[in-house]
């Protein structure tokens, strides 16, 4: 014990012995050399450099490395994310765009505005079927045929006017109807203003005698007053007046039944 007591000593002794040494050839050194020696004389010690704990530089790279690998992961991962991400427009083209070429792909929107565009479009018809229905109900066709057609001359009509040219009988036609008469190529407008013939004297012929003609008329269209012939008649326009019946021998053929 005793031994170590002493070996403890004489370490400590020798060391103060050494630092002594040291500091005293710092004093004696040049001004130049001074600061360089003074800089050793401040360095610590080698065992003061041993005693304390040194950073391991593979600790430290190793823990570089790992942060270099955590960044580059984090750093890779969100501009992995953001290269997969759709791509923000500016507006502007560059060069390399603009020369490529651009394909139209045409939208179902604009297939169907080129079809309308086109397709002609039917034209609606002017007037409905119901119209058109209302419109013949309105004014329906008036009687026309082949009938045949006696001459006479009264003094006095049914329709108290005197006998003319254009006055005509007939016993199924309202009087004031107004009747185209055509005889050969040849026509002559007349107006219902009596009534005529008698029953018995329209079924005596073929053809129904539904009409009388004034003798001036028969004259003008066959050459002789009076006269019976076969003529083509067309209502132009019904009268207001009486009727004398609505029955009997050709009443279907002057209603163009």
């Amino acid at each position: 014990m005793q031994k170590r007591a002493r070996q403890a000593i004489v370490t400590v002794t020798a060391g103060l012995t050494l630092i002594g040494s040291v500091t005293a050839a710092a004093v004696v050194m040049s001004p130049g050399q001074g600061a360089d020696r003074a800089h050793i004389a401040q360095s610590p010690s080698a065992a003061e450099t041993s005693s304390t704990p040194q950073a391991d530089p593979s600790a430290e790279s190793r823990s570089t490395g790992e942060s270099g690998t955590e960044t580059g992961t984090e750093t890779g991962t969100e501009t992995g994310g953001a290269s997969t991400a759709a791509p923000i427009t500016t507006g502007e083209v560059t060069a390399a765009q603009a020369d490529q070429p651009v394909k139209f792909v045409p939208s179902e929107t604009s297939a169907a505005t080129a079809t309308e565009t086109t397709t002609p479009k039917a034209t609606a018809p002017k007037a409905t079927t119901a119209e058109s229905a209302k419109t013949a109900k309105a004014k329906p066709k008036l009687p026309s045929g082949k009938s045949t057609a006696t001459s006479f001359w009264d003094a006095q009509t049914a329709s108290g006017r005197p006998m003319r040219y254009e006055t005509l009988a007939s016993p199924y036609w309202p009087l004031g109807t107004k009747v185209k008469i055509t005889y050969n190529g040849k026509s002559a407008i007349g107006v219902v203003e009596d009534f005529g013939p008698a029953e018995w004297a329209v079924r005596q012929h073929d053809i129904p005698a539904i009409l009388d003609l004034s003798e001036k008329m028969m004259a003008d269209l066959t050459g002789v007053r009076s006269n019976s012939v076969h003529v083509n008649f067309e209502v132009l326009k019904w009268g207001t007046g009486r009727v004398y019946r609505t029955s009997g021998t050709g009443y279907k053929l002057a209603m163009g039944r």
